[in-house]
């Protein structure tokens, strides 16, 4: 006979399994396009989660096994889930951006400095990442290099205004490193082309 105190333990096992899992997967997604990662969070992740819980749940009470492990192991996932789309929800490129640039900065660098000098006062930059389709809803973000590091306040408090060497009013802005930044423009704005 079956010792039924041990399906009524709580596992380590699949919680940590699951946030491993979890953490690798939305770091991926994270890291394509951003026009991919919004098309893999919404109609393929978050089905493929809804699925699972919903499954995972009628599983455990019909069996009655490991509920609690099953519904601590949902809680991460989905908690996972939420932290990854409340980051990318102020600066959509995040994620993307910051593996990016751990890995080719060096040659983003180079193709940012090869740019000439402006006449009209702009930071040197170029176009970083974009999402949008067709024209409608289009977000730009630039990498610029900040010789001054003027723009290094404005990273910290994270706030949208106007600064010196950038045409537009700009979303939100993130220090890189020393002198380099991402700047996020408001939607279907680009650099010169402001509303």
């Amino acid at each position: 006979m079956r010792d039924m105190s041990a399906d009524a333990q709580f596992s380590w096992r699949p919680l940590l399994g699951a946030a491993v899992i979890g953490l690798l997967a939305f770091t991926a997604i994270a890291t394509c396009h951003a026009d991919t990662s919004l098309f893999l969070n919404v109609f393929v992740v978050a089905p493929v989660l809804l699925v699972f819980t919903i499954g995972s749940v009628i599983y455990a009470l019909i069996r009655r096994r490991q509920l609690r492990t099953i519904l601590a192991t949902l809680a991460v996932l989905w908690a996972i889930a939420a932290c990854f789309f409340l980051y990318n929800r102020e600066h959509p490129f995040a994620i993307r951006e910051t593996a990016r640039w751990l890995i080719w900065s060096h040659e983003y660098k180079q193709q940012v400095l090869a740019q000439p000098t402006s006449v009209n006062g702009d930071l040197k930059h170029i176009q970083w990442d974009a999402s949008g389709f067709a024209g409608v809803a289009n977000n730009t973000a630039y990498l610029v290099f900040d010789p001054t590091n003027t723009l290094s306040d404005a990273a910290k408090n994270n706030q949208a205004a106007e600064f010196n060497g950038v045409p537009c009013k700009v979303r939100a802005i993130r220090r890189l490193e020393n002198h380099w930044y991402a700047v996020l423009f408001y939607t279907n704005q680009a650099w010169g082309e402001c509303n």
